[in-house]
């Protein structure tokens, strides 16, 4: 939106061209996102707590967490409020990526948004049912996926690409459908089993989306991915400033959220969060990278899947409590030490998907 007044004004005020350029845009974005959730952020609170949407903790979870009932949640509408707007605001709104991005976002939102307000208001404590949820989820992602295949312009917007290797590059034909639809699903879901403790889930998502961002800027620039021997996707670069609105975005979030949380994300946060970072992977055809970058999130939805097929198989508990920081939780660790462990885990794998950017 500003990016087209700014380059009109630019004609008489040479000085505002900076705007043209993608890196300042996203600076702008970052920031836009941050000041918007400092602000909106206490008010934000301040009416959560005032129409009681607290959080309602399961009797069967760790007992260190019963001091959190009442927490407002739903604060996931803060993110995605802030990233929308400083999106929209910065970006090149004829860019076929920033609006797939954007309706992937903001479905998985509202998805989240209708299933953390039912379960607020005792609709038999669940909200959403396991397979309502799914079937909404695959409902958008496979909108999303489809759009991304029919409006492909090249080739390698539809290959799997494989991290360390320059010349592996697998056509997917309509299997990128059915690929695209898992990673963005996946991701989404990922990130839910994450949000388990106070700033558990939202940093990891910056620091992945920051990681996605740099591939987004390098992939819509002709002579760095050339030169890296990354795909080249037209237009794929301006991805970058809605990965910095989800930065600025989440780190503003953080702010309230650390421990102990005065909001928690909820739903509405979690499922918007992954289901974005997963759409932004499958524009800059980085999925296996993705896993890499957020290996947390793969680690925690492991632990579930594998805790489930053990007590079905043999009736025994691998771990003491899944998702895995529930584990350490029963093993007497203490929240804190839990979160920053698992940040630097996340920042470490972050760095090494970053890597695969030269060792090719």
């Amino acid at each position: 939106m500003l990016k087209s007044l700014f380059e009109i004004l630019a004609t008489e005020y040479s000085g505002l061209n900076v705007f043209r350029y993608l890196t300042f845009r996203a600076i702008c974005s970052i920031l836009t996102a941050l000041v918007m959730s400092f602000v909106i952020g206490p008010l934000l609170i301040r009416k959560l707590n005032d129409l009681k949407i607290g959080e309602t903790i399961r009797e069967d979870g760790p007992a260190s967490h019963q001091h959190k009932s009442g927490t407002p949640t739903m604060g996931g509408a803060l993110i995605l409020v802030s990233t929308v707007i400083a999106t929209l605001l910065w970006s090149d709104l004829g860019n076929r990526f920033i609006w797939i991005t954007l309706f992937t976002c903001v479905g998985f939102g509202l998805i989240g948004w209708i299933d953390d307000r039912g379960k607020l208001r005792g609709d038999e404590g669940r909200g959403l049912s396991k397979r309502q949820k799914f079937f909404w989820q695959s409902i958008v992602a496979a909108c999303a996926a489809y759009t991304l295949f029919a409006t492909a312009q090249s080739p390698v917007e539809t290959q799997l690409i494989v991290p360390l290797f320059k010349s592996v590059a697998v056509n997917l034909g309509l299997v990128y459908v059915l690929l695209a639809w898992f990673v963005i699903v996946g991701s989404s879901n990922a990130v839910n089993l994450t949000d388990g403790l106070d700033g558990l889930a939202i940093l990891p998502s910056v620091l992945v989306a920051g990681g996605m961002g740099i591939f987004a800027y390098l992939t819509g620039h002709a002579i760095f991915s050339g030169y890296l021997g990354i795909p080249h996707i037209s237009g794929a670069g301006e991805v970058l400033v809605f990965c910095s609105a989800l930065m600025g975005a989440g780190l503003g979030f953080l702010w309230f959220n650390t421990y102990p949380a005065q909001v928690f994300m909820g739903d509405v946060g979690a499922l918007a969060i992954g289901a974005a970072l997963g759409t932004v992977a499958v524009i800059v055809r980085q999925e296996i990278v993705l896993a890499i970058m957020g290996g947390i999130f793969v680690i925690e939805t492991l632990s579930v899947i594998l805790q489930v097929i053990s007590f079905r198989l043999t009736g025994r508990r691998l771990f003491r409590m899944a998702p895995l920081h529930h584990h350490y939780e029963l093993k007497g660790w203490a929240e804190p030490k839990i979160i920053v462990r698992f940040w630097i885990v996340s920042l470490i794998l972050v760095l090494i998907g970053l890597a695969t950017l030269k060792i090719r």
